[in-house]
């Protein structure tokens, strides 16, 4: 918690921090996937427009820590906003209130980015600007309850009560649960496990497709070297698309390392996997054996990033996608491929345009 360290704050019976802070992120992008000018490209979050120049986001971020109460709330605008989120609350990327049950046990209830996952949304969170795909096909934000507790400074627990996977509003008469838990051995590893149980199927479904997703996610962060890594595992009843009858199962996974080679420059490679045989996530598509599946590829992204000050970047990007055979997602040069290379510069900055506290006595 924020206090300044020339307030004495004996004697005060409640406490409060309060910020304002801006963050926006521009980009240029270029796929060798053919889109029509003004759509977006398949896995559309991060830089999602075809040769353009664009905004990835401008969000304004309020945030209230009281004694007893706690709020945040985040409006957003870009391409992220239309590409990736609600369509209708793409405005709104977070914004719930907590009330303090018993010392470091809060309740929070609203709208909330994803707890679920490896990677974090913005590129200013990340070591990468692009996302990996299979946190393309995570959720990225999510309404209900949270019940937060914390405690000691190195555990983080919550529990969640939700709407569905990936959606504001619900779609059926059933809730979804989900379990994130963090712990950090020191200031410079720390590993957590998320998941997500829920049947999102709309009442009209008579058959059960409750899905488990599981995650876990590795983070090291000393001197001069960062490594962000995690796995995916999904299992939905009913799933798969050659009889019904059957469960399926998704998985993914990847590994970023960033190393700083000077002050202000630094390079990272990212390797991602994402498999999903029984097409829970990704769309049904004819293999190398003419039966229908979900997607399976690999990806290898290269970057370099340049950060004149501590609160901005710039990151000049590269990847490839390969799909399995037979995959032939892509339209390169009037020829439908299994893999795409993107280039792109993503340039952020984040700003804190107020800060402070207040007391009551």
């Amino acid at each position: 918690m924020w206090v300044p360290a020339d307030v004495d704050i004996h004697g005060i019976d409640t406490f409060a921090n309060y910020a304002i802070t801006a963050y926006t992120d521009v980009y240029y992008a270029d796929y060798t996937d053919y889109t029509r000018h003004g759509d977006f490209v398949k896995f559309p979050t991060i830089s999602p427009r075809n040769n353009s120049l664009g905004l990835n986001d401008f969000q304004v971020s309020c945030r209230y820590d009281g004694d007893k109460i706690r709020g945040t709330a985040t409006l957003q605008y870009g391409d992220i906003a239309q590409s990736a989120w609600s369509a209708t609350y793409n405005n709104i990327q977070e914004a719930h209130a907590g009330v303090r049950l018993f010392n470091t046990l809060w309740l929070d209830g609203g709208f909330f980015k994803t707890h679920f996952g490896t990677e974090n949304l913005l590129p200013v969170d990340n070591i990468a600007s692009s996302l990996s795909t299979g946190t393309y096909y995570e959720p990225y934000y999510e309404a209900g309850l949270r019940l937060n507790y914390d405690p000691n400074p190195q555990l983080e627990i919550n529990l969640f009560l939700l709407n569905g996977y990936n959606m504001f509003e619900d779609n059926n008469d059933r809730k979804s649960f989900g379990v994130g838990v963090t712990y950090k051995f020191n200031d410079y590893v720390g590993v957590g496990y998320t998941n997500y149980i829920g049947n999102d199927a709309p009442d009209s479904v008579q058959i059960s497709k409750l899905r488990v997703a599981q995650n876990v996610f590795f983070n090291y962060h000393k001197k001069k070297l960062k490594i962000q890594a995690g796995a995916d595992l999904y299992i939905q009843q009913h799933a798969d698309i050659t009889n019904s009858q059957m469960s399926g199962m998704a998985y993914s996974g990847l590994a970023t390392v960033g190393y700083q080679l000077k002050p202000k420059l630094a390079i990272y490679g990212r390797g991602e996997v994402f498999s999903d045989a029984n097409a829970i996530l990704s769309p049904a598509i004819i293999d190398a054996s003419n039966r229908l599946t979900g997607y399976k590829l690999w990806g290898a992204t290269l970057g370099i990033e340049y950060k004149p000050v501590d609160n901005a970047y710039i990151r000049l990007e590269t990847r490839r996608l390969q799909m399995a055979t037979y995959q032939d997602i892509y339209l390169y040069d009037h020829t439908y491929v299994n893999y795409r290379y993107e280039v792109m510069v993503t340039a952020g900055i984040s700003l804190t345009l107020l800060k402070g506290f207040e007391t009551r006595n």
